[in-house]
């Protein structure tokens, strides 16, 4: 079994819970409360920055030209991610400029830009496949439902198989880098249980 794989399965708990979710569900059915939707989508434009500054410190710090054109191609990706909560943002007049994280977006950033500037190329690998693997995971499971329409899209962006593409290529950075090592299993589940406060704090519950 490769590596991205065990560590998946060995987080089968947290993306389970996750799925779970209110907030996850409430994407699925529509029941998510719309100025909880707004939030997320402000700050997780705030998240997808310090994501696309982590890849570049992969890049930085690739050994090959196929990791140059991996990075360089997740990179571009998380701008058309950026592009799609610029939509968003200007359909329900979410301001992106001069976003103050709350405690869960800046907990998670901190870690990705901490383990990035470390410089080893396979813990922050570790540290930033979860998010991809995740999101596809919700994706292609919740396109499986009768999706309400209010949010839709979200579903149908994450249930692409470009994006299950960008997912895959990222775990074969992790597969090529990283050595099934605590350090390697601590940040993929770090991360993993940052994806659920990050959900958790824009869940809408009183």
């Amino acid at each position: 079994m490769s590596l991205s794989r065990s560590l998946w399965q060995a987080n089968d708990d947290w993306a389970r819970k996750i799925l779970a979710h209110p907030f996850v569900r409430g994407l699925g059915d529509g029941s998510l409360p719309l100025e909880s939707f707004k939030d997320y989508v402000a700050q997780d434009a705030y998240f997808l920055e310090a994501f696309a500054r982590a890849y570049a410190f992969c890049l930085a710090h690739g050994e090959t030209r196929e990791d140059l054109y991996g990075f360089a191609a997740l990179i571009a990706a998380v701008l058309d991610e950026l592009k799609l909560h610029g939509g968003y943002a200007e359909r329900w007049k979410v301001a992106l400029a001069g976003v103050v994280p709350v405690a869960a977006t800046r907990a998670y950033v901190d870690f990705l830009l901490d383990t990035a500037r470390c410089g080893k190329l396979g813990e922050t690998v570790a540290a930033m496949t979860p998010c991809m693997r995740l999101y596809a995971f919700l994706g292609q499971t919740l396109a499986r439902t009768d999706v309400a329409p209010l949010y839709a899209e979200w579903v149908k962006t994450y249930a692409d198989p470009g994006f299950e593409a960008l997912a895959a290529r990222l775990e074969a950075l992790l597969d090529r880098h990283a050595a099934d090592n605590e350090t390697v299993r601590a940040n993929y589940r770090r991360a993993m249980e940052l994806e659920y406060g990050f959900f958790d704090a824009h869940s809408g519950r009183e």
